[in-house]
């Protein structure tokens, strides 16, 4: 953006009385920081939008915690120097010249709160660790929800196990994973969780930051893969989420593709939609129309070796 664009902007927020620009990319600090200055606004980039979003939606503390450590690890490398006058000089005999300046300060407490954020997450992620070990020593088969962000997992989840869980039409509306049992019709129960939502070009602060929480995807035996049908860029957001899966080394996983809010699509579309992934229609909100659904994941799991054979649930992993 040159100068001449940059006047144009500013002039346009003044008419408009904008007090806000965003940017749909990722700014370096040098950028961010000359920007705020030349057009007295307060700017923001794509990442720093999702990390508020986040942090406005954490409720649980282990979500809090991964949101404040990926907003301490976007943070690190935008603090900048207020005043070189803060500097302090070292303590002690023979001291020479000024010690930390208070961008030093800045950096190094920023540095050991994340310390402290990842020795709580590694907690986190060892409880985590032993609850799937009681899930598996239950032979219980693990079944995820995933899907771009407000597609419908929530509903899905509710209506599938009659659950309350918060439903809200907005992005990340959900950030902690919610696992519930589920009992089939052919008298076989699973595990059924409802993970964060996947974005386009997601930070990489965020991915580490729930590393703990994506890894529950990786303990997955099924992963039903909810589409919102109803979108202009389907394909688009069908794409977005078979590369993070890839990107998380989760593509090889079993997955099923199903094309949520059929009642808010044109028929043939959906149809097209359908015969193009060999997916499934499905309306989250109406339990009428989960049966097919929930006989392709019992031939899933069946075709996957679920339940296992009566003389091979006791033999040792």
């Amino acid at each position: 953006m040159g100068r001449g664009k940059l006047s144009q902007v500013a002039i346009r927020a003044l008419q408009t009385g904008a007090n806000l620009l965003l940017f749909d990319q990722e700014l370096t600090p040098s950028q961010a920081r000359n920007l705020a200055r030349s057009t007295e606004l307060k700017v923001l980039d794509r990442t720093q939008l999702i990390l508020d979003i986040f942090a406005q939606r954490a409720i649980s503390r282990e979500g809090k915690l991964q949101v404040e450590m990926a907003q301490l690890r976007y943070a690190l490398p935008h603090l900048s120097e207020k005043d070189n006058a803060l500097s302090r000089l070292t303590g002690g005999i023979g001291a020479r010249g000024p010690g930390e300046t208070k961008l030093e300060i800045d950096r190094r407490r920023v540095r050991d709160r994340l310390t402290r954020l990842k020795r709580e997450l590694e907690a986190v992620k060892s409880q985590r660790s032993l609850r799937r070990a009681r899930r598996r020593r239950l032979n219980v088969p693990v079944v995820s929800i995933i899907g771009y962000t407000n597609a419908g997992k929530s509903s899905l989840l509710n209506t599938l196990t009659h659950s309350g869980v918060l439903v809200e039409d907005r992005l990340f509306a959900t950030l902690d994973p919610t696992t519930r049992r589920l009992r089939l019709p052919r008298d076989q129960e699973i595990i059924i969780t409802d993970t964060v939502g996947f974005i386009r070009r997601l930070p990489d602060e965020l991915i580490e930051a729930f590393s703990a929480t994506l890894e529950e995807l990786a303990q997955a035996d099924l992963l039903i893969h909810l589409i919102d049908a109803s979108t202009p860029g389907v394909e688009e957001r069908i794409r977005v989420v078979e590369e993070l899966l890839n990107q998380l080394d989760l593509g090889g996983l079993p997955c099923l593709k199903v094309f949520n809010k059929a009642d808010l699509t044109e028929g043939q579309h959906l149809a097209r939609l359908c015969a193009r992934h060999e997916g499934l229609a499905a309306c989250a909100l109406d339990g009428a129309s989960l049966g097919p659904l929930v006989e392709a994941i019992q031939d899933k799991l069946a075709h996957l070796g679920w339940p296992p054979r009566p003389e091979a649930v006791g033999r040792p992993a």
